[in-house]
C-alpha cells in the first residue's frame, strides 16, 4: 500500500482562500484617513504565525474598472484565456484576478503606441523613449487613462494581458496574536484613495479589501510571510519599547496582545502617533486599558495637527530621552514599524540624538552602539518598515 502523499502547505505559489468576517473603520469621523480593522479566518488552513509576521494578501482589481476597459477595447468579456498551467479562463476573470490595471506599466504604453496612428504613435512614442518623463507620466494613470488620452488601439484580449503587469501580493504586518485569536489574523489597513484623471481612484489591495472583498466568503487568497528578526524577545521578562505612528502600530498590538496572553511580567512603553487624537487614535480603547491594567507601563502619543507646532513621535522619544536610555541600559528591545522614507529615518536619528547625549558618547561611538552592538549584536533594535 502505497504512503499518502504529503500535505503541501499554504504559500505564496499556493495560497490559503480565507475569508473575511470583519471590516470596520478605526479612524472616526472627520478624519482625513479611511484606517480599517480587518479581520481575516484562517480556520482549517493550518497556517500559524508568530507576532512580527506578516499577511499576503492577493487583490483585485475593482469590477468597475475592468468592464469599463473591456468595453473600451470592444472585447468579449467571457472569452477564454489559456493559461500557464494548460487551464483556460474568462478574460473578464483575468483582468479582474491576475493583472495590475491601476498602474499602468511601460510595457503597456509602448503597446498603445504601436497601435495608433502615425500622429498620435509619435507624441506617446517620445514620452515612452524618455525614462524620466515616462516615469512622471506613468504615475498618475491606470490603462483606462492611457486609453482615453490616446484613443485608437486595438487589442486582442490576449494581447491586452501580454501588455499588463502580473498582480503581486501586498504584505502587511498581523495586528493579533494567535495565542489569543486561534483561527485568525487581524490586519491594520490605511485604505489608499486619490482623485486624478477625472475619476476616483483607489489603491489596488486596500481599495479590494476595503470596498469589494466579499464578507464571510473564503475567496481572499492569503499566505504567511515569517520576520525573523522582528520579534519578541524570548525571555518574557524583558522590556521593549515599540514606535509605530499609524498603521505601524499593527504588529505592536499582536506584541501586546501576546504577552498579556503568555502573562509577560516584561515592561512594555509604546509611542503611537498620527493627525488627530479625536479622530486617529487606532485601537485608543484598547490600549488605554492596557495601560489601566499595567500591561502598557507608558503610553506616550504625539498628535501632528493637534496644535500649531507639529509634534511627531521622534519629538515624544527626545522629550524622554534620559528614560529611554536607561530603559536600554536593562536591556529593552527597540522596535519601529512604518514609513521607511521619513518616520524611520527621523526615529533613528533620535535615537543616535539619545545615545549621544544620555550616554555621553562621541557621535562615532552612538554610531557603533545603535547600528553595531544594538542592531546587529544583540538584535534589540528591529525595524519593520516600508
Amino acid at each position: 500500500m502505497s504512503e499518502a502523499a504529503p500535505v503541501v502547505p499554504y504559500n505564496k505559489n499556493n495560497p490559503f482562500l480565507a475569508a473575511i468576517t470583519e471590516n470596520r473603520p478605526l479612524s472616526k469621523p472627520g478624519s482625513a484617513k479611511d484606517t480599517r480593522h480587518f479581520v481575516i479566518n484562517l480556520a482549517g488552513s493550518g497556517l500559524r504565525y508568530q507576532p512580527g509576521y506578516s499577511l499576503g494578501v492577493f487583490p483585485q482589481n475593482p469590477p468597475v474598472l475592468v468592464e469599463q476597459l473591456i468595453a473600451r477595447l470592444g472585447l468579449d468579456a467571457d472569452a477564454g484565456l489559456a493559461l500557464p498551467d494548460g487551464r483556460t479562463k474568462p478574460l473578464r476573470r483575468v483582468l479582474r484576478e491576475d493583472v495590475t490595471l491601476n498602474r499602468v506599466n511601460k510595457k503597456f504604453v509602448r503597446a498603445v503606441a504601436e497601435r495608433l496612428p502615425a500622429g498620435r504613435r509619435d507624441e506617446l512614442l517620445i514620452v515612452s523613449g524618455n525614462e524620466a518623463a515616462l516615469d512622471d507620466y506613468l504615475y498618475p494613470r491606470d490603462c483606462l487613462d492611457v486609453l482615453d488620452e490616446f484613443p485608437g488601439a486595438s487589442f486582442t484580449a490576449a494581447e491586452l494581458v501580454a501588455s499588463l503587469s502580473r498582480v503581486n501580493p501586498r504584505l502587511y504586518s498581523i495586528a493579533s496574536s494567535q495565542a489569543k485569536h486561534p483561527d485568525e489574523a487581524h490586519l491594520t489597513v490605511a485604505v489608499i484613495r486619490y482623485h486624478t484623471g477625472g475619476r476616483d481612484k483607489k489603491g489596488l489591495c486596500s481599495g479590494f479589501l476595503a470596498d469589494d472583498a466579499p464578507l464571510n466568503a473564503r475567496t481572499l487568497p492569503v499566505f504567511l510571510t515569517p520576520n525573523k528578526h522582528f520579534k519578541l524577545p524570548d525571555a518574557d521578562t524583558t522590556s521593549v519599547i515599540m514606535v509605530g505612528p499609524g498603521t505601524g502600530i499593527a504588529p505592536f498590538r499582536a506584541f501586546l496582545e501576546e504577552r498579556e496572553t503568555r502573562g509577560a511580567t516584561g515592561r512594555n512603553w509604546l509611542f503611537f502617533g498620527d493627525q488627530h487624537r479625536a479622530t486617529d487614535f487606532l485601537y485608543e480603547e484598547e490600549f488605554e486599558a492596557w495601560r489601566r491594567r499595567g500591561l502598557l507601563t507608558r503610553l506616550d502619543t504625539a498628535f501632528s495637527r493637534d496644535q500649531a507646532h507639529k509634534i511627531y513621535v521622534q519629538d515624544r522619544l527626545r522629550e524622554h530621552g534620559a528614560e529611554l536610555w536607561r530603559w536600554l541600559q536593562d536591556g529593552a528591545y527597540f522596535y519601529v514599524c512604518g514609513d521607511a522614507k521619513r518616520m524611520a529615518k527621523d526615529v533613528h536619528q533620535t535615537l543616535l540624538d539619545i545615545v549621544q547625549q544620555h550616554g555621553e558618547m562621541s557621535l562615532a561611538a552612538a554610531n557603533e552602539y545603535v547600528s553595531q552592538t544594538l542592531m546587529k549584536d544583540e538584535r534589540r533594535y528591529a525595524r519593520d518598515v516600508y
